[in-house]
């Protein structure tokens, strides 16, 4: 907070669309969707429709010894976008939960089914999974981890296939495959003893949105099936269209033995979360010993307005033919941004679906900061990382607006 001494927050009144409007009529583009969250835009009038009619009936109930119709929905349709392969759903209300309920369920599964050896994670070099205990233990930012590394569980990290660290004239392809190679070597000799690889399936966005090929999924899913360990995909950010696909991981494609939903999953208006996890591990929680069952609680869980939200969402998606959709706003990005992307001081300009990604040549050690204060006074809400700058826009995006947020961001550039 001390930094707002400084740089005042900015204080939001309302929005529309792709806008965030302050209480003295100042607007800015959300360029990053309120932190990877909002798909259709502020007060969207289908979504909003969707909350006030549940609000008209209840607002929430526990599912404990409880059910309601949103929930159901909600989860026979996540279940059958997944072709019904990942056939049961678990809910908490954040992604960091999501990730909680993953790590636990897969360390049980081993447990119950008498494998209790297998208690130990792996995960990608820079990942980022959230900032609760067991989230952050597989967590690899050394500015959220290091603080609290007394009060976490150790985890292994594998090379991560970020193509901006392949060698020069090395594929993207051959890259995933170096380092799947060593994800084989550490399995050979420690598969018996691992219960989970968790991973952020295309786009490592905390590591400053670093892109690799489809490739490591699917070498990743292989090995993991030939050494029984569960592939857990956080597609928290990722998901629902982000990468130009649904799920980022039919661009391989596989089916991970755990599915992390959250971000977008209500279109950025309420806090929800589920995992979904394969037939055969819900089998393995079905016992007349409680015991043997998954105890794991938050008091939200499958909350009707957010399920409701929920459900709008995928109506848009559905109705709207958001993917289609995305395919032509995806190429005028790239057309609106080919002079960031050709920029001297630019280098590694990305793109992978609605994600856009480049980094800054500069000296300055508080670029970030600086960046964001020019961002803000253009009309822009963007939030670098590091010298990484990236644009991660609402669905509702048009044509004009994409041109704002490219042409604006160029003349950043030139004056920083």
């Amino acid at each position: 907070m001390k930094h707002h001494e400084r740089v005042p927050l900015i204080p939001i009144a309302r929005g529309e669309g792709v806008w965030l409007y302050d209480f003295e009529g100042r607007r800015y583009l959300d360029g990053i969707s309120s932190w990877w969250v909002n798909l259709f835009g502020h007060n969207n009038l289908r979504i909003n429709r969707a909350i006030s009619d549940q609000l008209g009936k209840f607002a929430h109930t526990m599912l404990a010894g409880c059910t309601h119709e949103p929930v159901i929905e909600l989860s026979e349709r996540l279940s059958a976008l997944t072709g019904g392969k990942l056939g049961h759903c678990f809910y908490g209300s954040d992604g960091a939960s999501a990730i909680e309920i993953a790590l636990k369920m897969s360390f049980q599964y081993w447990r119950n089914c008498g494998h209790s050896g297998k208690d130990r994670y792996i995960s990608l070099q820079n990942g980022y999974h959230g900032e609760t205990i067991g989230a952050l233990s597989v967590t690899d930012v050394r500015l959220f981890k290091d603080t609290y590394a007394p009060l976490l569980r150790p985890s292994e990290q594998m090379p991560t296939p970020d193509t901006r660290r392949a060698e020069p004239g090395e594929s993207p392809r051959d890259f995933a495959f170096r380092c799947a190679r060593s994800l084989a070597a550490w399995l050979e000799e420690h598969g018996d003893e691992t219960a989970a690889f968790i991973l952020e399936p295309l786009v490592q966005c905390a590591a400053g949105m670093a892109m690799y090929d489809a490739e490591y999924l699917r070498q990743a899913r292989a090995l993991c099936a030939q050494h029984q360990v569960h592939l857990i995909a956080d597609e928290i950010a990722v998901g629902f269209g982000r990468t130009g696909t649904f799920f980022a991981c039919e661009q391989a494609p596989v089916t991970p033995d755990f599915l992390c939903l959250s971000k977008g999953l209500t279109g950025g208006y309420l806090p929800l979360s589920v995992v979904l996890a394969r037939p055969e591990i819900y089998q393995a929680f079905y016992d007349d010993d409680i015991a043997h069952g998954f105890l794991h609680s938050h008091s939200y869980t499958g909350n009707p307005l957010a399920c409701r939200a929920a459900l709008a969402t995928l109506e848009i998606f559905g109705e709207d033919k958001v993917i289609e959709s995305n395919q032509g706003k995806a190429k005028a990005m790239r057309e609106a941004t080919r002079a960031i992307a050709q920029h001297a001081k630019v280098k590694n300009f990305r793109q992978c679906g609605m994600i856009c990604a480049f980094e800054v040549e500069t000296d300055d050690p508080h670029f970030g900061e600086h960046f964001r204060e020019q961002a803000t006074a253009a009309e822009l809400l963007l939030r670098p990382i590091g010298n990484t700058v990236y644009f991660m826009p609402p669905y509702v995006i048009d044509a004009a607006e994409i041109e704002v947020l490219a042409s604006r961001t160029l003349k950043i550039i030139d004056s920083t």
